[in-house]
């Protein structure tokens, strides 16, 4: 056997972030399963009377369930052989996954710098309000009524994360603490917003705004699926914009100081206030970007602002950013894979029979956080072996390397 193969082998068996990661997965899926069968009274009443009966029924019967459920979200999720649009679901997938990759990255971006951003909400919810009022207020040609929209987003969600970092850097207010208050306030201004004159759709008696114009919404990608269009092209270059600010600029490199050790990046003469600052100012921004989707995208059928306007992605995103371990890269996978379980487990609850909730998704989506921010709990089940690094020593299990890890383990 070759010094590679055993080397793959030896990772493969050992408490790396990837083998914790996939195994969790597994594991979430199992629960899933079980609860796919405990949703299902049928099945309870044969495994009540597994002594009395053939208990091969009730195995054949409760694995035919979780068969058909997880082939149903497959189908939903990734590709259905059987539809006329066979890539829709995958289509769908993505639209699905495309505000939390942007609420991931405002997540993981201040998590390298040190900071927890849980104002999500309230980052989301004044972008909205600015893009949706350039939305129904300027009349110019799509392309540059669209770049007014996104722009206005921006700043409007970098404004209250750049508030949070102010208060952070300025006063030493805990950003956890002054972004819960945001996010009430937040709420607070939006229920008033839409009251108003300026806002209020003058011929809806419910609390609505007023809609954003045509000229106002994201152009859709060509596709099977309508609800595809430029916020997708954004994510990705999103992405990409992270990636390179992180590992290729020398802010990046900045924020990377600040949160392996404050005291020491500050010794070294980085401005420790000032980074803080900007850290939350790129995380408000890319929250902004979620409220454009959410009122110039095709999610939202009234292209206006609502109460539930911020949809939970807020706090999503926090999850989505545990699950990628803070990493651009990992947080766009993570939403992936959380958007094909939104838009599986719908098609999973139309298409058995007994109905299987798609709540089965959600909780899936649960545990796979719940095991990644516990990987000690994983390496137990699987008895999986401690890290190696170079053959002669022992590294601890997926050791905390970033604020990411800190935070799921305070989780």
């Amino acid at each position: 056997m070759s010094d590679r193969l055993k080397r793959t082998l030896a990772a493969i068996g050992s408490a790396n972030t990837v083998t914790v990661t996939v195994l969790a997965f597994v594991l979430s899926v199992v629960i899933g399963g079980i609860l796919m069968i405990l949703s299902d009274q049928h099945l309870l009443s044969e495994w009540g009377y597994i002594f009395s009966k053939n208990w091969s029924d009730a195995l054949t019967d409760s694995w035919h369930k979780v068969a058909s459920g997880y082939t149903a979200m497959f189908h939903g999720a990734v590709y259905d052989p059987h539809a006329k649009q066979a890539l829709r679901p995958i289509e769908n997938t993505i639209v699905e996954a495309t505000p939390l990759v942007f609420a991931g990255l405002a997540v993981a971006l201040p998590f390298r710098a040190g900071l927890f951003n849980i104002g999500g909400q309230s980052q989301l919810i004044v972008g909205a309000i600015f893009a949706t009022w350039v939305g129904f207020t300027v009349s110019a040609p799509m392309p540059l009524t669209v770049l007014l929209v996104i722009v206005a987003g921006i700043v409007g969600g970098a404004l209250v994360g750049g508030l949070t970092g102010l208060l952070k850097a300025r006063f030493g207010a805990h950003e956890v603490i002054s972004s819960i208050m945001l996010n009430n306030i937040a709420l607070g201004v939006l229920a008033w917003v839409i009251k108003t004159k300026a806002f209020h759709d003058p011929s809806r008696q419910d609390a609505i705004s007023k809609p954003v114009k045509n000229s106002a919404l994201l152009p859709a990608i060509s596709g099977s699926s309508p609800e595809l269009n430029l916020s997708t092209v954004l994510a990705i270059l999103a992405v990409l914009l992270v990636w390179w600010l992180m590992t290729r600029s020398t802010l990046g490199f900045r924020l990377r100081a600040l949160g392996s050790n404050p005291d020491a990046a500050r010794t070294a003469g980085i401005a420790v206030s000032r980074n803080q600052v900007y850290a939350m100012l790129l995380a408000g921004a890319l929250m902004g970007l979620v409220g454009v989707t959410q009122i110039s995208g095709t999610l939202s059928a009234s292209h206006a602002m609502t109460n539930s306007l911020d949809n939970g992605f807020g706090f999503t995103g926090i999850t989505v950013a545990l699950l990628g371990r803070g990493k651009p890269v990992g947080v766009a996978l993570a939403a992936l894979l959380f958007g094909a379980l939104t838009a599986g487990g719908v098609a999973m609850e139309a298409a058995t029979t007994p109905t299987i909730p798609h709540d089965v998704g959600t909780v899936v989506q649960a545990v796979i956080v719940v095991f990644v921010a516990a990987p000690m709990l994983v390496k137990e089940i699987f008895r999986l072996r401690e890290v190696r690094r170079d053959g002669t020593g022992a590294a601890p299990s997926v050791a905390p390397a970033t604020a990411v890890d800190s935070a799921a383990e305070a989780v």
